[in-house]
């Protein structure tokens, strides 16, 4: 099926989980914009058109040309901000651990990105920790009851001892700072994930 300029943007900002206004915040644009672009009512700007084929992980061309076809796989390795960014906005995941060869999960919230690293908060004393030193690999999930779509994250955890993604959880999420002062600090730990697969449906 041939697809429009306005369609295709659509299809890949759905794709990604975005809503029209979230893509217009990172945009720099109004909501509105954002709508008459995918209506074929209006056609971006150079500048936001090169914007809009970063933040979709396209080219310039395929948007452009009707009916060129690009891998846009619903299943496709996605990038680790895009990732980062999903499992924020549903505000949980769930971790599950290979103890014993029997999963085990759990809810958790504290999450950090630099960038090129995930990084997962969590308590030396809860069995969570336990279970990833003794068998590393991991698997997350987080699901947006918005959109519908999920996230998994596959990979290894390691511990992490790093001052700077210490300091920099701590100013992600406030309460570590609240929760673990004093003697508290030497329970606090961050898990460092190596990632060997990402997916969102």
């Amino acid at each position: 099926m041939n697809m429009r300029t306005g369609e295709k943007i659509a299809f890949l900002r759905k794709k990604k989980g975005l809503t029209q206004e979230q893509m217009a915040e990172i945009l720099e644009v109004s909501r509105q914009s954002v709508s008459r672009w995918e209506i074929d009512m209006a056609f971006p700007e150079t500048e936001k058109l090169i914007k809009l084929s970063r933040l979709l992980e396209c080219s310039v061309d395929y948007l452009l040309n009707v009916g060129e076809q690009e891998a846009v796989s619903e299943q496709a390795v996605t990038s680790l901000d895009e990732a980062y960014r999903f499992i924020r906005s549903c505000g949980y995941f769930f971790l599950a651990t290979d103890a014993g060869n029997k999963p085990n999960q759990r809810p958790m919230g504290m999450l950090y990105c630099d960038g090129k690293t995930l990084y997962i908060g969590t308590d030396r004393r809860k069995q969570v920790f336990s279970e990833i030193l003794e068998n590393p690999s991991v698997s997350l999930v987080s699901y947006n009851q918005r959109t519908r779509r999920w996230i998994r994250v596959a990979g290894e955890a390691y511990p992490e001892t790093a001052i700077d993604v210490y300091q920099a959880m701590q100013d992600c999420f406030p309460t570590i700072r609240q929760n673990y002062t004093g003697e508290e600090e030497i329970y606090f730990a961050v898990l460092r994930l190596t990632i060997s697969c990402i997916q969102i449906e």
